[in-house]
């Protein structure tokens, strides 16, 4: 539903929902300014920002990458994914050798739920299944996020949104 020209994220949106997060999802100022429906990265402050318009922003927990693997850029969303399946990339699997060369899509996926897709780059925004994960550095590039708020973002935005990582 639209209001006005921008995203409808008001009661009966589905906004006002919890979340299992260990930092919750919460509406908040907007710390940029970008059009609504962009989406915001601030790997220092380990949060992902979603813009709504008029000044205000809805804010999840993330994970970001360790030390070596943050990186700052604009893309875009360039697919979306419902339990997508992994391909570790050669070089994370020369990395970490035990790594499987492919796994399907499911609850042990580290991808978790959903994943976003940003541009023709190996990184995703996606679920995870370790939750306590969130809000640290410990992926390898990747923006982590629990099940629940990757598809609550998912189901927010569409392929073409705008993703800005500083």
């Amino acid at each position: 539903m639209q209001q006005r020209g921008y995203p409808y994220y008001g009661p009966g949106s589905d906004y006002y929902g919890g979340s299992s997060s260990p930092i919750p999802r919460e509406r908040v100022s907007s710390p940029v300014a970008l059009p609504p429906g962009s989406i915001f990265i601030s790997t220092s402050e380990r949060r992902l920002y979603l813009i709504l318009g008029h000044g205000e922003a809805l804010r999840y927990g993330i994970g970001v990458g360790r030390d070596g693997f943050r990186w700052t850029g604009t893309h875009h969303i360039s697919a979306k994914k419902e339990w997508p399946g992994w391909t570790p990339p050669a070089q994370m699997r020369a990395r970490r050798p035990d790594l499987p060369r492919y796994m399907a899509g499911g609850i042990d996926n580290p991808l978790g739920a959903r994943a976003m897709y940003l541009g023709s780059t190996l990184y995703r925004i996606h679920g995870s299944n370790e939750p306590e994960t969130i809000g640290h550095a410990v992926s390898s590039g990747c923006f982590r996020m629990t099940n629940e708020d990757a598809i609550d973002l998912y189901n927010r935005v569409s392929v073409g949104t705008l993703v800005v990582v500083r």
